[in-house]
């Protein structure tokens, strides 16, 4: 499988800047139906990410989005292979990366996905194998 991270992107990627309050934050994932959104600077490359986790309902919602950001944005090229997504997103625990080209974000790769790439394969168990008949193997 040669899937390509470009070929499972959300490409129609909703992004945000840091000085952008909490509540449009909080509007702009429920006007969507996303999980999060990258947070990026005036030439559009990533300089954070917030989830919807991060939207604690006791933040002030007139707080700048900075203050609640993780700064730890793991971003993988459009071209690179989705193995390589999954295996960033298994080794640091979490559920998407961003996805840049020449440094700037144009997607984001989610664990929901990945999912869809290994539903569409259809994978089926094999049966257990049989017990062998070898030379000195107890029968009854």
């Amino acid at each position: 499988m040669n899937a390509k991270v470009q070929d499972l992107m959300t490409a129609s990627v909703v992004t945000t800047e840091p000085h952008r309050s909490v509540d449009h934050v909080r509007k702009l994932m429920e006007r969507n139906g996303i999980g999060a959104i990258p947070v990026v600077d005036a030439e559009g490359q990533p300089v954070g990410i917030v989830s919807a986790t991060d939207l604690l309902p006791e933040l002030n919602a007139r707080s700048a989005i900075r203050s609640i950001m993780s700064e730890k944005v793991y971003t993988i090229p459009q071209y690179d292979e989705v193995s390589t997504a999954a295996r960033i997103m298994r080794n640091h625990h979490i559920h998407r990366v961003v996805v840049t080209h020449e440094q700037k974000v144009v997607g984001v790769l989610s664990a929901f996905d990945l999912l869809k790439l290994v539903e569409d394969h259809r994978f089926v168990a094999k049966p257990a194998p049989t017990p062998s008949r070898r030379k000195g193997s107890k029968r009854s």
